[in-house]
């Protein structure tokens, strides 16, 4: 009886560990990701530079080693394009990417335009390598906060990944 009693438990866990889901794996980070963009700065929305350098996208390298950036690009749904030039971010460094006119540092780059890149009423931003392949991308709905924040791994504005989107 004991024997029985043993062999129908033993069964019973069997099955239970067959009909049970499986937690979802989790992907690990991009090597290059987004981690914040301020796509509505405080103010009045001009034209002027000191006003557009507020508008920024930070991209965390997010391995133990440096990596090249030269000829990697940002861009936007409307398909507004940053290339990066010769650069490289350090092993955990991170760079901002403004949208306005200014002198390109180790962790600053300027994109150089006239006028706004990301929409306050819901974007996407994409990273793609020199090869074109997708690297990281997010999107917010709407700027209800001006930034869109997803430091330390939060993802509290930014949604990620876009599969739909990710052959922008």
């Amino acid at each position: 009886m004991v024997k029985r009693a043993s062999m129908l438990i033993a069964a019973s866990v069997a099955s239970l560990a067959v009909v049970l889901p499986s937690s979802p794996a989790f992907a690990a980070n991009p090597r290059i990701m987004f981690t914040k963009v301020v796509v509505d700065p405080s103010g009045k929305d001009t034209t002027a530079n000191s006003q557009l350098v507020r508008e920024v996208a930070t991209l965390k390298n997010t391995t133990s080693k440096a990596i090249t950036l030269t000829n990697w690009t940002v861009r936007d749904k409307s398909n507004h394009v940053y290339k990066f030039g010769t650069f490289t971010l350090g092993a955990g460094k991170s760079v901002r990417l403004h949208t306005g006119k200014g002198a390109n540092t180790s962790t600053d780059r300027y994109w150089g335009l006239g006028w706004y890149v990301w929409n306050n009423t819901g974007d996407a931003a994409y990273v793609r390598d020199a090869s074109g392949r997708a690297v990281d991308s997010c999107s917010w709905a709407t700027s209800t906060s001006s930034t869109a924040d997803r430091a330390r791994g939060r993802r509290s504005e930014l949604r990620r990944p876009l599969a739909a989107d990710q052959k922008r």
